[in-house]
């Protein structure tokens, strides 16, 4: 290794006090939830106490297991991640209380994505003496990594969905539509339907619902939404690396987000 990599592996030898507090802290405060969910019979958020728990041991058995060493900011942020989208989002309903709560997670997820992405062909590009790749297709890959994650999780969200009829990928009203669907015609052109007040769902048992105020999206647009925020994200770092990478001791700050091959 040269001089760079030696440096940065003495760095993430070391035991940082702040993210083993942080790890501990929000154990601690998932494991207080997971109790208070079970003794309310809500079996489903103590499941997902159980879930977040488990996520909390991930980047250990990933650096122990590959050796990579995981900067203190950066592991703190994932175990902050877990915890906000997990135990606050989905049980304390913040997803629902804080309108910009689900965007705020998926632009930091593009964002740190792509930091790993980064990290995996920086390693390989500071560690090899027959591969030597330009900084532009180093952080092409690094968004292409972090959108490739947003999309897989879109996946999870319409799959859950589906199957289990959950509502991850989140309803919306809104007031107007445009669909091709209402062409009494069947052509290719959409109708478009602006300004709705209200609409009512029938089944068959005779059941109504009204919807005020629009029309019930089923959420593409919520969807769309955290693909387009995941792409902020990610493009917001590939920047940052580009810097990095042309000028290390220039742009330092940017190894706070870095995992580095021990």
């Amino acid at each position: 290794m040269g001089k760079f990599s030696k440096k940065m592996q003495k760095k993430y030898n070391e035991t940082n006090k702040k993210s083993i507090a942080v790890y501990f802290g929000l154990r601690a405060l998932v494991i207080i939830s997971m109790v208070f969910q079970i003794i309310a019979g809500s079996f489903e958020n103590a499941f997902m106490c159980v879930l977040a728990l488990f996520l909390f041991t991930i980047p250990t058995i990933v650096s122990e297991k590959f050796k990579i060493g995981l900067p203190s900011l950066l592991e703190a942020i994932i175990y902050l991640f877990i915890f906000s989208s997990t135990i606050l989002g989905e049980i304390n309903n913040f997803y629902g209380m804080i309108p910009f709560w689900d965007t705020l997670l998926h632009t930091l997820n593009g964002f740190l994505c792509a930091g790993i992405g980064f990290s995996l062909v920086d390693v390989l590009n500071q560690n090899s003496k027959k591969i030597s790749l330009s900084p532009i297709y180093v952080v092409i890959v690094a968004f292409c990594f972090s959108m490739t994650i947003g999309i897989l999780w879109e996946f999870y969200e319409f799959t859950a969905d589906t199957l289990f009829q959950t509502d991850m990928q989140k309803d919306r009203i809104v007031t107007s539509i445009s669909s091709v669907e209402l062409n009494p015609s069947g052509e290719n052109i959409p109708i478009q339907i602006n300004d709705i007040e209200k609409t009512q769902i029938y089944t068959k048992d005779g059941n109504i619902t009204i919807i005020e105020n629009g029309y019930l999206d089923i959420g593409i647009i919520d969807t769309m939404k955290d693909l387009f925020v995941n792409f902020i994200g990610a493009i917001v770092f590939s920047v940052i690396g580009f810097l990095y990478v042309k000028n290390r001791d220039k742009y330092k700050f940017t190894e706070n987000f870095i995992p580095v091959k021990q």
